[in-house]
């Protein structure tokens, strides 16, 4: 069996899978970093708060941009 798998399998092409799987990591780390800023929040450390607040920012962008670039690959 082969490690790359270039759609037969699936039905996906890998270049659109990892698209998909990237998004969806940005998104995973984006709510799970929710979790870190509340933890943070609680124990008083603004300053780790912000750092966290900054990371799920850029989580978010990153899927957004994802998202953006999925679609129109898939829309051609």
């Amino acid at each position: 069996m082969s490690t790359t798998e270039s759609g037969q399998v699936t039905g996906t092409r890998d270049k659109d899978y990892n698209i998909i799987w990237f998004v969806e990591a940005c998104l995973s780390n984006a709510l799970r970093l929710e979790g870190y800023i509340a933890d943070a929040e609680r124990a008083g450390d603004a300053e780790l708060a912000d750092f966290f607040r900054r990371a799920q920012a850029e989580s978010r962008k990153g899927a957004e941009q994802g998202k953006q670039l999925l679609a129109s690959r898939l829309g051609s």
